[in-house]
This record gives C-alpha cells, structure tokens and sequence, in this order.
C-alpha cells in the first residue's frame, strides 16, 4: 500500500510539473527595453518558429514586417542651422528574426544609431540581445559605416545589423 501511495504522489507531481511548464509560444508581441548606453529602446516584434539562440545550429523560419520606409524630420539649433534626418533601414532577415536599425543623421554624420526590430522572442534572445545591442549602436557611431566588429555570441543579429544599417546608410547617401 506505501508503493502505491508512493508512485501516485510520484506521477502526480510529475504531471503537474509538467503541465505548468511555460514554452515561448508568443506570437505578434512587442517588448522594449532600455538601452543604457544611449537612452533609446529597443523594440522586437512578430513571430517565430524554431530556435531562438544565435548559437543554436537547426534553422527556424521568422515572420514579420519589413519596412524599409524612411522618415526625415528638420530641425534648426541655435544660430547654426543644422539639418537633423531619421532613416530607417530595410528589416534584414536573419535565421532567428528580422534586425531593423535607425539611424539619425546632422551634418553629414551618423549621431544615433537604435533598433527597431530584433528577435526577442524568448529569454535567451533578450539576453543575448539586449548586451548586443547596445554595443552595436555604438559601434555603428563610431564607425559611421557599416564596417562594424561584430559582437561575440551575436553573430546572427550583428550581421543583420550590418545589413539594415548599410541600408540606412544608402538612404541618407553616406
């Protein structure tokens, strides 16, 4: 009678542990962080299946938008007259999600580089892009190209970074 009582409580467990377990099923969600390094956000949206690490060696297939639209907003400061446009570069798709990147451009020169779209579906891609990300808008300053380093353990997001910011760049005719 102790045996049964035993393997009862034993399956009972297992199958409620089981069945509590949370996979990544979210679909079409949208979810911003803070940048430290430059006080912008990043936003990843739309839906995937398939491996969500950059390391992982299956493939998935992504879907999402991709808007290579780009905005330009004047603005004048002081008694210099300074032209300040946005330009948003085509969504670059890579083997865990679209990577979308935005640059603000003064004076003929990169002065803010943010993401707008990045894969962020679950834990591991947040962890491995919100310490990417940062590093990459930095870099996509400095450089004013889109010859970057990429980052270690990103490799999958910095090349669609690479990509979407050489499109930016083509808009603005950097």
């Amino acid at each position: 009678m102790r045996r049964i009582t035993l393997w009862l409580a034993s399956t009972a467990t297992t199958l409620v542990l089981l069945f509590s377990y949370h996979t990544s099923t979210s679909s079409g969600t949208t979810t911003s962080i803070s940048s430290p390094a430059n006080g912008g956000s990043v936003a990843a949206a739309g839906s995937s299946s398939g491996p969500s690490s950059d390391s992982s060696p299956t493939s998935g297939s992504s879907s999402g938008s991709s808007s290579g639209s780009s905005s330009g907003s004047g603005s004048s400061s002081g008694s210099t007259q300074s032209s300040t446009k946005t330009y948003t570069g085509a969504a670059a798709s890579t083997r865990f999600g679209d990577v979308q990147v935005k640059i603000t451009v003064a004076n003929g020169k990169v002065t803010a580089a943010t993401v707008t779209q990045v894969p962020w579906r679950d834990h591991r891609d947040q962890e491995i892009n919100s310490q990417a990300v940062p590093i990459l808008n930095e870099e996509a300053v400095s450089a004013q190209s889109a010859h970057i380093d990429m980052v270690s353990g990103a490799s999958y997001t910095s090349q669609g970074y690479a990509q979407s910011l050489q499109s930016a760049l083509d808009q603005a005719g950097l």
